[in-house]
């Protein structure tokens, strides 16, 4: 489910922060670009990148500072990714970190470019937005440039020995200033924005890497980068039936797993004439039926199966759905009253609990 000119709203991590280090109020400059106040609060939300960069150039003019765009991204560091952090850290390598990085930026913005080449020895990672030529991007590009340099310190350590920087736009400030930030001293004026550094740092492998993590994570970001929004509520009844279990099949928790923000995913559904409220009830009704139709599982462990707290809330439920309570129902229908016991009901993945964190292994799991 690709974006369109826009950026997820976590490339405003730590704004908070960084603006009171320099005097500013971070609500003030939000509503100075036409963003809302509660923005922070919803990292997962799309913003439009032309409002994101114009919130960048309001801030380096109140607080009087050139180089905030660059300081605040070097600030913020790899936070800004969110989930995708996830599947850059645990690449077998650096090249195919980079890699993972250009293939599935869109996913985390989709108004600029990262791209990778290698030519003569020397390895390039460029960053292009695309703006109009009117557009101000000197600060949102140095901000880039400065959450590259972040990832290249996180994916190699002490072997991140940068050859140079390059910037299409010219110097904001005095060149040694930038040298002291970025380890090299830029060069300003040139065709490309990005990072050149020694093409043979490219096979550093990561240490820390997890292969089944990361081939979870490739999986997951293929099926969101493939799926349509006609084919959404299918999909988060999926999701909700693993998650009903665990006792927490909240709209939260399902956005999270989609890298949406919940407002997002009620606003696609509805256009799709449904909700997320409308396919929790559906996914219940759907089990419970089932359940009770094709085995003999006890009432109390079904209302834990359909994520209900207690016997009494699924019983209120399925009066709702029949006019008539399970037992009744069961009865009605000459089926089994004799319940036995499930075998335990399959743990559902560590990155669907309320952490949100991927789980090193298991089933693999868009604005």
């Amino acid at each position: 489910m690709p974006l369109t000119d826009l950026s997820r709203a976590s490339s405003l991590a730590r704004l908070d922060e960084f603006c009171r280090k320099h005097a500013l109020d971070y609500r003030d400059m939000l509503a100075s670009a036409g963003l809302p106040e509660d923005t922070l609060q919803q990292p997962d939300s799309l913003i439009a990148y032309t409002r994101f960069t114009q919130l960048l150039e309001n801030c380096a003019r109140a607080s009087g500072h050139p180089l905030f765009g660059l300081e605040y991204g070097i600030f913020q560091g790899t936070a800004v990714f969110g989930r995708l952090l996830y599947l850059f850290k645990n690449a077998n390598t650096v090249g195919d970190s980079l890699s993972e990085l250009t293939r599935y930026y869109h996913l985390h913005s989709s108004a600029a470019e990262v791209t990778t080449s290698v030519q003569e020895g020397m390895a390039f990672l460029c960053y292009e937005p695309a703006l109009q030529e009117s557009t101000p991007s000197r600060q949102i590009v140095e901000l880039a440039i400065g959450v590259g340099l972040s990832l290249m310190r996180m994916l190699m350590g002490p072997a991140w020995k940068p050859a140079g920087v390059h910037f299409r736009h010219g110097a904001g400030s005095s060149t040694k200033t930038y040298a002291r930030l970025l380890g090299v001293t830029p060069q300003f004026n040139s065709i490309s924005n990005g990072w050149v550094f020694d093409a043979s740092l490219l096979s550093l492998p990561l240490s820390d890497s997890d292969p089944g993590l990361h081939a979870l994570m490739r999986e997951h970001l293929e099926k969101m980068d493939a799926l349509s929004v006609r084919e959404l509520p299918d999909y988060v009844q999926r999701l909700i039936r693993t998650c009903l279990p665990t006792g927490n099949a909240s709209i939260e928790l399902v956005a999270d797993y989609l890298m949406l923000s919940p407002r997002s995913l009620q606003r696609y559904l509805a256009q799709e004439k449904t909700s997320f409220q409308t396919l929790l009830n559906a996914t219940r009704k759907n089990l419970a039926e089932r359940y009770l139709q094709e085995s003999t599982v006890s009432l109390t462990q079904l209302a834990g199966i359909l994520g209900y707290s207690d016997l009494a809330s699924f019983s209120r439920a399925f009066q709702r759905w029949y006019g008539t309570s399970p037992r009744q129902w069961r009865k009605e229908h000459g089926l089994g009253l004799h319940p036995r016991r499930l075998a335990p009901h399959r743990k559902a993945p560590v990155w669907l609990s309320p952490s949100g964190l991927p789980a090193k292994s298991g089933e693999s799991a868009i604005e």
